[in-house]
């Protein structure tokens, strides 16, 4: 007869054995005999299948324990609290009734970089499953995007194509067509000549300036009589900043035609500047805003015209993206966003992308406003 060899399965919860591992004791050896009085009769079979079982079991576990928490955590940073962002949270409340989730929104009292570092380390100090954030300095965030994702906690950008150490980006927009679509509607407004001047949120906002790349490349090609002057000013995230810089640049440019401009508060801000110091008609305006904060700028002919997206339907794609993330799967091509419709989705980098791009002119301006 052939040398027997035992094993012994220990498994800590669902048995009455003791430790999770399999022992090989050679027989006739004194601590098999000492341990042999009190083993259970039990074959080895069925040791096995009780082994199996605790194993499917963690896995069991594991898949579900993809969200820490229940139900699913989303905290999103803002850039700053202006109405644009408070259209935003509209979205996220409305995201959270319909998908029943924990997600809500938090908004700096300044663009400064520093402050959405700072309010990502809170979430993650939180152990929320999902960041999302809409950046001004996309570069002052990727340590502490690593740091949260190294956390195992998800994290979503808008407005910022290539974020490093970002899960996914969402744009609502086609971001060519955009800047291309301001750049048109302006020339044609200003007669496709003369001296203007470029508005964008901030220098390190990335979006914004991929927009005016865009908007002054074609201006080159199609508009050689066109002529920016000076640099982009970072200033359209503030309404005060904008008026006071179109308020200078009208005093040091006599001949300007106007100021196109990229970040909704820009427009806002020109626009007043323009009526207050009576050149409505003689200085263009053109740029995305809030329809309900500049209707009667528009209306007045402060404003001549913009494009956008809807903030709400921003707000209701990220918690819903994050949402998907949080339960372990991905955003698939065609997904429906809804007030949004069929999204295309890109994968490297990824992207989840739509074209929800709204033409705001006098014509629209009072049904928009009704909306957002």
């Amino acid at each position: 007869m052939g040398e027997i060899t035992y094993y012994f399965v220990f498994i800590e919860v669902v048995c009455p054995l003791q430790h999770a591992s399999i022992s090989k004791i050679p027989p006739k050896s004194k601590p098999f005999q000492k341990k042999e009085k009190n083993m259970p009769d039990i074959s080895r079979r069925t040791l096995i299948k009780r082994a199996a079982a605790l194993l499917a079991l963690s896995k069991l576990a594991s898949i579900n324990a993809l969200a820490a928490n229940n139900p699913v955590q989303i905290g999103i940073v803002a850039k700053i609290r202006i109405p644009w962002f408070d259209n935003v949270e509209k979205g996220i409340k409305k995201a959270v009734a319909d998908l029943q989730v924990n997600a809500w929104m938090i908004a700096p009292t300044s663009d400064d970089a520093a402050q959405q570092v700072r309010a990502v380390e809170d979430l993650i100090a939180k152990k929320v499953d999902v960041i999302g954030v809409i950046p001004n300095d996309g570069a002052a965030l990727e340590p502490v995007f690593k740091r949260a994702r190294d956390a195992g906690i998800h994290v979503i950008v808008h407005e910022q194509p290539g974020q490093k150490n970002a899960d996914w980006d969402f744009e609502l927009i086609q971001n060519q067509e955009f800047g291309e679509a301001h750049l048109e509607a302006f020339a044609q407004a200003i007669g496709g000549e003369g001296k203007y001047v470029v508005y964008v949120g901030g220098l390190t906002v990335a979006l914004h300036n991929l927009w005016a790349d865009y908007a002054i490349s074609l201006q080159k090609k199609k508009y050689p009589k066109m002529q920016q002057v000076g640099d982009r000013f970072g200033v359209s995230n503030s309404v005060e900043d904008s008026y006071k810089t179109a308020v200078d640049q009208m005093r040091s440019n006599p001949d300007l035609k106007g100021f196109l401009i990229f970040g909704a508060n820009g427009p806002i801000g020109a626009g007043q500047a323009v009526a207050d110091r009576d050149q409505i008609g003689k200085v263009i305006v053109v740029g995305p805003f809030i329809p309900s904060q500049g209707q009667k700028l528009m209306k007045s002919g402060a404003i001549t015209r913009g494009f956008l997206w809807n903030p709400i339907d921003a707000g209701y794609a990220m918690v819903q993206i994050g949402n998907l993330l949080a339960k372990g799967q991905a955003p698939s091509d065609g997904m429906d966003i809804p007030g949004i419709g069929a999204a295309k989705v890109e994968t490297n980098p990824p992207v989840v992308r739509a074209n929800k791009m709204l033409d705001i002119n006098p014509g629209t301006i009072d049904e928009l406003a009704k909306l957002i």
